[in-house]
């Protein structure tokens, strides 16, 4: 099976946009938006912070003509606080059909997100260790978002580097969309601890 650096390289074909759902007042509930936060600050484009109203977003965003749009949010899937799941639609629908904090299941979100035939949706999921009320991560879940950080950037800078995205006409599509949507706009404040298509429909990893 493909490992998630593989996994993601293959998805970063076309164009991709990365959207960060969660509730940040439920500590690692928020690891979506955080996650998301931070690479807008580390300069990937097309980041969405959707927050708990992720259905304010997809439509607009499967109609801007993405190839790929990936879910960063906390799930709860049994593994190791701070591993790591990597769906396909079809994998969404099956673990997680039940409605979670932003209304609206991950699976219904998919097959909206699918519903013009042209849009592949993923769930980049991180399992979460504390759902407490809190505006703070976890510190592993810190690690895990820096670690993904990293690895989110590797991606996109090689998708970059081997041309499987168009630098000229999508950056000018990409404007389009970041004013309409709101696209990497927003800042954590927290203070953090020192410390074409994928071809796998999942994949479970630890990060950290």
């Amino acid at each position: 099976m493909p490992d998630l650096r593989e996994q993601l390289e293959q998805c970063f074909v076309g164009r991709v946009c990365l959207m960060g759902l969660g509730n940040t007042d439920y500590s690692d509930d928020g690891f979506g938006v955080r996650l998301a936060e931070a690479l807008a600050e580390a300069g990937v484009p097309d980041v969405v912070v959707a927050g708990t109203t992720p259905d304010r977003f997809v439509g607009r965003v499967a109609g801007e003509g993405f190839d790929h749009l990936i879910f960063l949010d906390a799930v709860e899937f049994g593994g190791v606080p701070g591993s790591v799941v990597f769906l396909d639609a079809g994998g969404m629908a099956a673990r997680f059909p039940q409605i979670s904090t932003h209304k609206i299941s991950l699976g219904l979100l998919a097959q909206w997100a699918e519903a013009n035939g042209s849009t592949r949706a993923w769930l980049l999921g991180i399992q979460p260790q504390s759902l407490k009320v809190s505006n703070a991560l976890t510190p592993t879940m810190w690690m895990t978002l820096e670690a993904l950080v990293e690895l989110l950037r590797q991606s996109f800078a090689q998708s970059i580097a081997s041309g499987g995205d168009d630098p000229g006409g999508a950056r000018l599509r990409r404007a389009s969309v970041t004013a309409a949507l709101g696209v990497g706009q927003g800042g954590s404040t927290e203070s953090r601890p020192t410390n074409s298509s994928c071809s796998a429909s999942s994949a479970e990893v630890a990060v950290c």
